[in-house]
């Protein structure tokens, strides 16, 4: 594993100074250079795909860690309704576009379920990783966007599960489905009052012996606990390490943590990007490109299409819904997982699976020239409405900017924060209420009725 870990970081470093020199996206340059050192084009001779895909896995989980702890979950709250909106249009706009496509294909109702599931999610760790590289991480759709993928990557915990009981007994299990949902409900709300009650105070007393060193090795340490808890629990490991970031986000020393964590988040997302590279068949390409072609537009019209739309729905300004929208025009992660869930047990058309990793590769290639297009697009937009919509159009952007201010204006102790205090408050007051009542027992037994 040290070979591939050497020939992983050599490939990177190199494609990372070429991508920069030629000024195109270093995520497309790791990619490239999975393709060129994966096995279809060199075999085994450079590196084993097995490790590197492990090393992929592990890099998933620090990037999302990452992520979690760039989100609050006070934006999360606030966004909520544009995250609930946005996702569910996205997820069933995408979900019927994708079983269409399937059954135009020819697939059964299986393999056509697999495939709506594969496309209805973009990718959390590009989207992010795109944004960042375009310098737009502090955009205000950034909050909502993430929100979006929140909410997306916990539905893809519920939908696996569906489709894992669709799979095995070809018939929908609605029970089972339930069951699952309620289970993510209490962990979630189990892992969050651990959040908000325990990690943060703890590390809030422990602040003046937390050394870098120490600081980032007690995060890792929380990281890979609660990775390991979400597998006991039977959810993704991914979603552990972004609710850890989450919770850690709400302490004293998350910059702290976050400036800690930045190098090793840009080793181990090299790593994945070049292990998403290594499982391109060049040959498949070639048989396969106009259902790539076909997939990869059917991602980027209707990401555009169901995102803005769920968005502005959702109530963010047309500038922010296409913002958002033309960046989520690619899948990643999930899709591979589902498709790798497909194989497992046996139900996946072989066609598929390179066909989704080539559209994969293909829309996250074409995502930050997409995004360069979104202002544009939008002015068009704008200029060529009916002049009722763009009324509603400035209206929504004059609201959102006075909702804004008066968010800001009114800025108090954070969430966590007033939960806790919530707690220890009503501790306190139901201790005092019992120790009145045992004072007064105690006083009635001292001074009985006559």
């Amino acid at each position: 594993m040290v070979q591939d870990l050497y020939v992983l970081m050599i490939t990177a470093a190199v494609v990372s100074i070429v991508f920069k020199f030629l000024k195109q996206p270093v995520v497309l340059g790791y990619i490239v250079a999975g393709v060129l050192i994966g096995p279809h084009l060199s075999g085994e001779k450079f590196v084993n795909a097995d490790n590197v895909k492990q090393w992929g896995d592990i890099g998933v989980l620090f990037v999302l860690f990452c992520i979690g702890l760039e989100f609050r979950l006070k934006n999360l709250i606030s966004s909520g309704k544009v995250a609930a909106i946005g996702a569910l249009t996205i997820i069933v706009g995408m979900m019927l576009f994708g079983y269409l496509v399937g059954v135009d294909a020819g697939f059964d109702m299986v393999n056509s379920l697999f495939l709506a599931g594969m496309l209805c999610m973009s990718s959390t760790t590009i989207v992010m990783k795109a944004i960042d590289e375009a310098g737009m991480s502090k955009e205000r759709f950034v909050r909502g966007a993430t929100s979006i993928l929140i909410v997306e990557d916990v539905v893809a915990v519920v939908l696996m599960v569906l489709l894992s009981s669709i799979a095995i007994r070809h018939q929908f299990e609605g029970a089972e489905l339930v069951g699952k949902v309620v289970d993510l409900a209490i962990t979630l709300a189990a892992w969050f009052v651990c959040g908000i009650l325990i990690i943060p105070t703890l590390i809030r007393m422990l602040k003046k012996h937390l050394n870098d060193e120490t600081l980032i090795i007690l995060a890792l340490g929380l990281c890979l606990g609660m990775v390991l808890t979400a597998e006991e629990a039977g959810f993704s490991s991914a979603l552990g390490a972004f609710v850890m970031g989450s919770i850690l986000a709400e302490t004293v020393e998350s910059h702290r943590i976050e400036k800690l964590m930045t190098p090793l988040k840009n080793v181990f997302a090299a790593i994945f990007f070049i292990s998403v590279g290594m499982m391109i068949d060049p040959s498949s390409l070639a048989q396969y490109w106009m259902s790539v072609v076909y997939v990869s537009l059917i991602i980027i019209i209707g990401m555009i299409v169901f995102a803005t739309l769920g968005c502005w729905w959702g109530g963010q300004t047309m500038r922010d819904s296409m913002l958002t929208s033309f960046s989520f025009v690619q899948i990643g992660e999930f899709s591979f997982i589902i498709a790798g869930l497909g194989t497992s047990l046996g139900v996946l058309n072989p066609i598929i699976y390179p066909i989704i990793v080539a559209s994969s590769v293909a829309t996250t290639f074409l995502t930050p020239y997409i995004m360069k297009a979104a202002l544009p697009c939008y002015s068009f937009l704008y200029n060529h409405v009916s002049d009722s919509m763009r009324a509603k159009i400035d209206q929504r952007e004059k609201q959102v900017a006075e909702a804004e201010t008066a968010t800001s204006s009114n800025d108090g102790p954070s969430v966590a924060d007033k939960a806790r205090h919530a707690v220890r408050h009503t501790f306190f007051l139901k201790h005092l209420v019992n120790l009145f009542i045992k004072n007064m027992s105690a006083h009635d037994e001292e001074h009985p009725a006559s």
